[in-house]
């Protein structure tokens, strides 16, 4: 069962004793739970909603790839394509616009709500944002 609190949003997982559990204190199967519950219907959703005869099938694949088979969910991950690292994504915006746009205009904050965490913040290049899944140029960046 998942829980949610006011504003900062946390997501919670109520074990069988009762306790209530953030993200980060998730064991890996109250965390897979927790994506089947909560993360994969809200991604489904928006990604069928978006492109339906690409996305009419959608699985732990979509993100994690390969890394399901073997519980290895890692993010940000290199199945994902790699994002430029330049300032406000312009080479995406310009190459793919559509497709950055529903990113960070809607699944994002999709995502970093369900997980119950804080939306990315350019001022202090903390919290959940594109570069929480993907990887920048050079590997990781603003410490995902």
């Amino acid at each position: 069962m998942t829980c949610w609190s006011c504003y900062p949003r946390t997501a919670v997982y109520v074990g069988t004793e009762g306790k209530r559990l953030a993200w980060a204190e998730m064991n890996l199967a109250q965390r897979k739970m927790h994506m089947r519950r909560e993360i994969l219907p809200r991604a489904a959703k928006l990604f069928r909603q978006w492109r339906p005869e690409r996305f009419s099938t959608i699985d732990c694949r979509l993100c994690h790839g390969k890394g399901q088979q073997t519980d290895n969910f890692g993010m940000p991950t290199a199945h994902l394509p790699r994002l430029s690292g330049k300032l406000l994504l312009g080479p995406e915006f310009e190459k793919h616009p559509e497709t950055t746009r529903l990113k960070l205009e809607r699944l994002v904050p999709m995502m970093s709500e369900a997980l119950g965490l804080r939306s990315f913040s350019i001022i202090t290049r903390t919290g959940f944002g594109c570069y929480s899944c993907h990887l920048g140029p050079d590997g990781p960046k603003f410490g995902n």
